[in-house]
């Protein structure tokens, strides 16, 4: 029943040692309450006066507030620290993401990462906040009552530690169940969940091929396995919830039949058997707790697992990473790229890519689909780590592009720039928050926003981005590219096939826009519209993965290989 991972939390011990602390608090405060309260009856009961009660009455209530003060205290703590933990596990989640890359989306899912970021942190918090304290309640409250029970009754104190370990087997069992149970249903909400994001990324490929009804009654299908899931899960919590409230009545039942049998033939006096009779409920109550909320706790128990599971399995030193300060690229710089390869789990993007380049060029990477232009373009980026080879850049040997010092110097552009919600300015302003209003007017000029600008209700105070106001894809890419006027620090650009999805008139407009900002920078252009290379230093041809040429453009045509096939092949297209 308790889980062995929340002990690799770091500074768990601290706050268990804490929670023991008040635990023995909050059972002491218990047996004074249940003490004040049967000795204050009895009074009564033997014909004394009301105002003689006053001072275990006022005790009591001491008691009383004392014991929702420990509550409040042990809240406190745990909201503290779930709060930390869960913070910590959503860096070290979106860090190992992003150490990993595509290789770890490829292998657990777009929508299981996306569900464990976005719900299963959350699930987590609410786990830690459940399962901590109960846990050292079942262990710790049980016991303080025993101790105080058996010198006033041990008739009752021997009833109560038998029936504790019967429940505690029980419950035992049921955990076995609802742990199974549970993990199958955290296993296919993680199923739907992927299953929704492909569902979504391929609409319009389904709707075009005539296949919406049968992936309709797929969608039904996998909905259908989780529903059922779920209930199992409930049936599950509900069934076993009821027989082990039964039980600790029953269990509080013998022992108040107990007592009324021997105070019937005076084997027991009024006082102990009050004081027994109201304590006992306090001695059964943290296990009754622990599995009233135990199945509400196995999401966040399952969660924690799968985060703890992905953030393991970052190897340490991955791909031979050597971290280094990368100096600000110069005219002089150099980056080399020898035998780079790159795998995802089902194929391999790239092998054995090698070349190099100098200062500030402007590099075409072209190919058909599926050639690795984006893969590569993603390593040199960091946002992946090649599986084989090395990088060289500016003196420094790397053994990926991750290194913080290279990516301060990257500026990425992708085909579908993201917009954040929040103002137009905001978005612009993304990399360069400290710009002046002087800055973005330009920054809006040279890139066309002007229009835009005027259009909008609120000029560049209008709210974009998820929820707000829609915007096209020539407009988000002028948004990112006012992104990099802003930003002249940044000497490394990466543009991934970012007209892609723009009519011809659109990009060659933003064409004009774009290669003024390329001046003075080391520029990586991944396309596959071959009039971009007239307007690069040299080009990497991209052929299943691998670099098959690197050169000037006007050498690569003279040599009638795989880049003048590529031209013959838009020059016929455009016809």
């Amino acid at each position: 029943m308790v889980d062995r991972a929340l002990f690799a939390l770091e500074g768990v011990r601290a706050v268990l040692a804490a929670l023991l602390g008040l635990a023995i608090a909050r059972a002491l405060l218990a047996v004074g309450q249940a003490w004040t309260l049967a000795s204050a009856v009895v009074g009564l009961w033997a014909g004394e006066p009301l105002v003689d009660q006053a001072t275990f009455v006022a005790l009591f209530l001491l008691c009383f507030v004392g014991g929702q003060g420990v509550r409040c205290a042990q809240d406190a703590l745990l909201a503290r620290y779930a709060r930390k933990r869960v913070e910590d596990l959503r860096d070290g989640l979106l860090g190992t993401v992003f150490e990993q890359g595509s290789r770890l989306v490829q292998k657990e899912g777009t929508g299981s990462i996306a569900a464990l970021v976005l719900e299963g942190v959350d699930q987590v918090e609410t786990y830690l906040r459940l399962i901590l304290p109960k846990t050292v309640c079942v262990a710790v409250v049980p016991f303080v009552v025993l101790v105080c029970v058996f010198p006033v009754d041990w008739v009752s104190g021997i009833i109560m530690l038998v029936m504790y370990p019967v429940i505690v087997f029980y419950m035992g069992l049921i955990g076995s169940t609802a742990k199974a149970a549970a993990s199958r249903q955290h296993e296919e909400y993680q199923r739907l969940s992927n299953h929704f994001i492909d569902s979504i990324r391929g609409i319009d490929t389904l709707k075009l091929l005539g296949r919406g009804k049968a992936h309709g009654e797929r969608i039904f299908e996998v909905s259908e396995r989780f529903r059922e899931a779920t209930v199992r899960t409930l049936r599950i919590a509900t069934l076993s919830g009821s027989v082990l409230d039964l039980i600790s009545t029953l269990s509080l039942a013998a022992v108040a039949i107990m007592l009324g049998f021997r105070l019937v033939d005076d084997s027991i006096s009024f006082f102990p058997a009050l004081f027994v009779l109201v304590l006992v409920p306090e001695y059964f109550k943290p296990i009754r707790e622990f599995a009233s909320d135990y199945h509400a706790s196995l999401d966040g128990k399952n969660a924690l697992a799968s985060i703890q599971a992905i953030i393991a399995s970052a190897p340490s030193g991955e791909s031979g990473r050597v971290s280094r300060d990368v100096p600000a690229w110069g005219e002089d710089a150099v980056l080399e790229l020898d035998g780079i390869g790159f795998s995802y789990p089902e194929h391999e993007a790239l092998s054995g890519v090698s070349f190099a380049v100098r200062g500030f060029a402007r590099i075409g990477v072209i190919g058909a689909s599926g050639s690795g232009k984006s893969t590569l373009v993603n390593l040199l980026g960091g946002f992946s780590a090649p599986s084989a080879g090395t990088l060289r850049a500016a003196g420094c040997e790397l053994g990926d592009l991750r290194d913080p010092s290279w990516q301060r110097q990257v500026l990425y552009i992708p085909q579908d720039p993201y917009l954040f919600h929040g103002t137009l300015r905001e978005n612009i302003v993304f990399y360069r928050p400290d710009a002046d209003d002087e800055d973005v007017d330009r920054a809006v000029r040279v890139v066309g926003l002007e229009e835009l600008v005027s259009e909008l209700p609120e000029g560049l105070k209008t709210l974009v981005g998820e929820g707000a106001r829609a915007l096209s894809g020539g407009e988000k890419q002028r948004i990112a590219l006012a992104r990099a006027l802003l930003d002249r620090s940044r000497r490394i650009l990466l543009f991934d096939e970012p007209t892609a999805h723009l009519d011809i008139e659109t990009e060659l407009e933003l064409k004009e826009r774009m290669l003024p900002l390329m001046e003075g920078r080391l520029v990586f252009f991944a396309t596959h519209r071959m009039h971009w290379v007239h307007d690069m230093d040299a080009v990497v041809v991209m052929e299943g993965g691998r670099a098959v040429e690197f050169g000037t453009p006007s050498d690569l045509a003279a040599r009638g290989g795989a880049f003048a096939r590529l031209a013959a092949q838009a020059e016929g297209g455009s016809r």
